[in-house]
């Protein structure tokens, strides 16, 4: 009897979150999976992935999956020092560095981005600043100012799970590999590193998933010449009106998330089975 009651209270306390999800998530991936096999007629078709194949759109693919995996390796290396160097303060002072790590997310993206598009630019801050109005340093519409959109935006995302977990890493296991030999460097490697190995997935998952999908970042910093498949997405919805190809883009960027996540799970995986080597 008590467990009928518990299962009863369980499913009450669940459904508001089941409500949600249906509504929110199955539905919508529903109707995504509909449109892009369907024609503006509601007819059967293969025709909106199929076009998918073209040299433009594979290019655009291809571009967006380098520029993600590029900003994702860029916070990786450099959310992983500083998340460490923010576990190893007083208390005080990580509450401060992380706030202060915090503080952009405080404002809107548009209004990050496009201050960002002002340092950069031209005639912008920077080239200003150096006295090289002249013969400014040309970095606006590059792949660069993309990538380095997506960085400023996503940096956050990745320090903050990486430092949640070194803060929390046993010091008993860190003084251990100390008396074992292991020098700063190995400590770091061999052991730190190894043991925030959830901390980094996680972190990689946050930002390779909204840099993948990105579109004002590319469309603001990176041009014509840099458009990236989230900004296809929204031309087709905004624009086009072609909601059918809209959804096939959108179902095969869903699958190329989907296994790209699935990947780092998988190594991180492989590599939990691995132990650690002092």
């Amino acid at each position: 009897m008590n467990n009928k009651r518990t299962s009863l209270l369980q499913r009450f306390v669940a459904a508001p979150y089941t409500v949600w999800s249906v509504l929110f998530i199955v539905i919508p991936l529903v109707m995504v999976v509909y449109y892009t096999f369907t024609d503006s007629n509601g007819v059967f078709t293969t025709v909106n992935v199929a076009k998918l194949v073209e040299k433009e759109y594979l290019s655009i693919f291809a571009r967006s999956v380098a520029y993600a995996f590029i900003a994702t390796v860029v916070c990786l290396v450099i959310a992983f020092p500083l998340a460490y160097f923010i576990s190893q303060t007083k208390p005080r002072t990580q509450k401060l560095a992380i706030m202060l790590t915090m503080l952009p997310m405080w404002t809107n993206l548009v209004i990050r981005t496009y201050s960002l598009g002002n340092l950069i630019e031209d005639t912008g801050v920077i080239n200003t600043a150096l006295g090289l109005l002249d013969n400014p340093i040309h970095m606006i519409n590059t792949p660069f100012a993309v990538i380095l959109g997506m960085v400023y935006n996503y940096l956050p995302f990745m320090v903050l799970p990486i430092h949640t977990v070194i803060s929390k890493l046993d010091k008993n296991v860190i003084e251990a590999s100390q008396d074992l030999g292991c020098n700063k460097f190995k400590v770091i490697t061999k052991v730190i590193l190894p043991l925030s190995k959830s901390g980094i997935v996680s972190g990689i998952t946050m930002v390779f998933v909204p840099a993948i999908s990105t579109f004002y970042i590319s469309k603001k910093l990176g041009g014509t010449d840099n458009r990236l498949i989230g900004e296809v997405i929204e031309d087709s919805f905004l624009y086009s009106e072609n909601w059918n190809f809209g959804s096939a883009i959108s179902f095969v960027l869903m699958i190329i998330i989907m296994l790209s996540i699935a990947i780092v799970n998988k190594f991180s995986d492989d590599e939990e089975g691995g132990g650690m080597l002092l």
